[in-house]
């Protein structure tokens, strides 16, 4: 299942410090850049999270949604699990939780001139303990939602070691013209940040 992307970046400023050619600097990157990477290979993922959870909530007819998956665009697969609110009523939330096995979108570019990156990411298998997806929706189907992704991912790769998000997002839904809830493109913003590399951080401001 290949979830097509529908973004538009807006890529906070942090200061780097890329030491690599730099007189009298060794050649490992700082701890924000390391994070910035981190958070840059899993980008693709958060969208396609979304897009996973909603359609767990159109297939739900139970509390736990039938398991939903989607492979990275280089190898592994991004599973979507957790259970969503029953009932009539227009405001329901789902609480989720992010699988990641092997997963990798590829060679990533941080920016214009630096050499591109692969990166792969796995979770722990024990459900319970990865990372959350929480989403409120209001209104249904042409409201609004919140919500929050927290959690920690492992690394493998040009990367090693743990990268966590924090991140809140909210934005607009709608009817997909057969009856089902979609998130409306272009209407969701997502912020907070990634941690890595030690004391890294990177501030993340992006619209899907």
């Amino acid at each position: 299942m290949r979830i097509p992307s529908l973004r538009f970046v807006s890529l906070v400023t942090v200061s780097l410090l890329l030491t690599a050619g730099l007189p009298g600097c060794s050649d490992e990157v700082s701890s924000d850049e390391q994070a910035r990477r981190a958070y840059l290979g899993l980008d693709k993922s958060v969208e396609k999270s979304l897009q996973l959870g909603f359609a767990g909530f159109n297939a739900a007819s139970s509390a736990n949604i039938p398991a939903q998956t989607a492979n990275g665009d280089a190898e592994g697969t991004l599973t979507i699990t957790g259970q969503v609110d029953q009932g009539s009523s227009s405001n329901k939330g789902m609480r989720l939780r992010v699988g990641m096995t092997t997963y990798s979108d590829g060679e990533i570019t941080p920016a214009e001139g630096e050499e591109p990156v692969e990166i792969t990411y796995q979770t722990v298998t024990d459900t319970t303990m990865q990372p959350e997806l929480v989403l409120s929706l209001r209104n249904i189907p042409n409201g609004t939602f919140t919500g929050t992704l927290v959690g920690t991912f492992q690394m493998d790769g040009e990367l090693e070691g743990e990268v966590t998000l924090n991140l809140s997002m909210s934005g607009q839904i709608e009817d997909d013209g057969t009856g089902k809830v979609r998130r409306k493109a272009g209407s969701t913003t997502i912020t907070g940040t990634a941690k890595s590399g030690g004391d890294g951080e990177y501030q993340v401001n992006v619209t899907l």
